[in-house]
């Protein structure tokens, strides 16, 4: 092997545009519509059975992206909860 990944496309058949250093410089990375900023590091701290649960889960790889997604929703679960305490708040106030 000659350590390249990938095998040079002919001029003639490729469409796309070449991407220059300024074009990635711009590019905003999006899930649906939505920007997503750049993630945050941490060091934490789990039971080895939780951890064992989400990499059986997502089949070795992609655990932590399966872990975002439960303390995203958790999050947003509590969101909601706590909206619809504020409207019935307001509804019996009235």
């Amino acid at each position: 092997m000659n350590g390249k990944t990938t095998l040079p496309a002919s001029d003639d058949l490729d469409e796309t545009p070449a991407w220059t250093a300024e074009d990635f410089a711009c590019a905003v990375h999006r899930v649906g519509l939505e920007p997503v900023g750049k993630k945050l590091k941490i060091n934490i701290t789990l039971d080895p059975d939780v951890v064992a649960w989400y990499k059986a889960r997502a089949g070795g790889r992609g655990y932590q992206t399966l872990m975002n997604a439960a303390l995203r929703e958790a999050m947003r679960g509590q969101q909601i909860a706590e909206t619809l305490r504020q409207v019935i708040r307001e509804e019996l106030h009235s």
